[in-house]
């Protein structure tokens, strides 16, 4: 039977207990440059392998979609082709819709995600939803693995110290760093094959 709740007597090496977080995986962020992430072709593949793995293991993990809801006019403004996820949902995994850049905020994640689950985040972006929500999670007492490879950002343009660009790669590894030093677990894509089974 698929995953659709954890136990409120779970312990700690309970299988329910892991999340696949999938954060704004949404068209506009992963359609080609530059309307998409610089790294859009490679982050889709990336995260396609990552979610397709948990789909197929005997014990998947709870598979939650979160999606950022727009103002009108933006990319992923509601019911507009950005906003769509790039990957349908499955009857047994959830989608949320979130406002701010912390999925947990304003929204019923916390009541999908036990606080001594262990979460896997992808998705975008780096150094906003991604860095929100992991370090919501680390507060909560979540373990956090962040997966290299299956999260991006924006190039940035800077306005201070006369301007220029920071690309987005730097930025990535940047908020990795930040992450890692916060508690986040960083991991490869060559450490999907165990990813989601007991360690």
């Amino acid at each position: 039977m698929a995953l659709s709740s954890c136990s409120p007597d779970h312990n700690s090496s309970c299988v329910a207990c892991r999340v696949l977080l999938l954060i704004d995986v949404q068209v506009g962020m992963l359609a080609d440059a530059p309307k998409g992430v610089p790294s859009s072709k490679s982050v889709h593949q990336n995260i396609q392998r990552i979610l397709y793995q948990a789909r197929a293991e005997n014990h998947p993990p709870r598979i939650i979609h979160v999606r950022n809801t727009g103002e009108f006019g933006e990319p992923d403004e509601p019911n507009t082709p950005g906003w769509q996820l790039i990957f349908p949902p499955l009857p047994n995994e959830f989608v949320v819709d979130k406002l701010k850049n912390n999925a947990f905020a304003g929204t019923n994640l916390s009541d999908l995600i036990s606080p001594d689950a262990e979460i896997v985040v992808v998705g975008m972006q780096s150094d906003f939803c991604i860095r929100a929500t992991c370090s919501a999670a680390l507060g909560r007492g979540n373990e956090v693995l962040l997966m290299k490879g299956a999260h991006a950002t924006y190039d940035r343009l800077e306005v201070w110290n006369g301007g220029g660009v920071t690309p987005a790669c730097r930025i990535e590894a940047e908020i990795q760093a930040e992450l890692e030093e916060a508690g986040v677990i960083l991991l490869d894509m060559k450490d999907l094959p165990g990813l989601f089974t007991d360690r």
